[in-house]
């Protein structure tokens, strides 16, 4: 009898940890126009040349994906930094995402996603203003809205504890990298479309964005691009969910 009542229990909170993640907090970010790029002139090849991007209406999420959030839909916890659950998920690929995200999907019967380059962009800019970081463009504030190299002790630290953006988004800069839709091609800015660009059609890497707890400031800009293979799992890899706003 006690191990049904054990079981039944289990299966109780099981179904409250999921009832959780089932609606994530999004913010709504209003869509416009921006130059998309290295507007300051600070950055890499890839990151050129500045272009003019017209982005839709889309909903983002107002933290990274927390550890708890992905046990609650997986069963297990991935990553390397543990002991707090609401420390970003990190560990985990590309094709990891799409099954989290897959099962989320059957969960709420929304189309849940990651965020395009162009859209994380413009959300981390605080809607398209010239920012270099998330919140700020002046160094001296970094350590007031980033976990990064010169602050975060080697490790990832619990979502939201710095300075959100002008958007209410936390951790835009720094905690983690943040998985994109888009493959990688450093030349996609020279041809990328107008409205709602999605990224190349072929490659073999995916974009990241935003810099993580390893990463110097230079390397932790809002236009600041990396990529990687969609199977590899780092310690200092993660995400946060969008969804479309119609």
């Amino acid at each position: 009898m006690k191990m049904y009542v054990g079981l039944i229990v289990a299966l109780i909170v099981s179904a409250l940890s999921q009832a959780v993640m089932a609606e994530p907090e999004m913010v709504l970010v209003k869509g416009n126009c921006f130059q998309m790029g290295d507007i300051l002139g600070e950055g890499h090849d890839d990151e050129k040349p500045v272009h003019k991007v017209c982005i839709d209406d889309f909903y983002l999420g107002k933290y990274e994906v927390t550890q708890s959030e992905w046990e609650s839909i997986m069963g297990k916890n991935p990553s390397e930094f543990k002991g707090n659950v609401n420390h970003p998920v990190e560990n985990v690929s590309y094709d990891d995402i799409r099954k989290f995200i897959q099962k989320l999907k059957e969960m709420t019967g929304k189309k849940y996603r990651l965020p395009s380059e162009a859209e994380w962009e413009y959300a981390a800019r605080s809607g398209g203003k010239d920012e270099l970081w998330a919140g700020t463009s002046d160094e001296f504030e970094l350590e007031e809205y980033a976990w990064c190299k010169v602050n975060s002790e080697e490790r990832t630290h619990p979502v939201g504890e710095k300075e959100p953006n002008g958007l209410g988004l936390y951790d835009m800069t720094g905690n983690v990298w943040e998985w994109t839709w888009d493959r990688y091609d450093e030349k996609y800015y020279e041809r990328s479309p107008k409205v709602n660009p999605k990224g190349p059609l072929n490659g073999e890497y995916w974009a990241l964005r935003g810099g993580s707890w390893d990463s110097i400031a230079v390397d932790s800009r809002t236009a600041s691009r990396s990529w990687g293979d969609p199977e590899i799992r780092l310690s200092f890899f993660g995400f946060r969910l969008a969804l479309s706003a119609r």
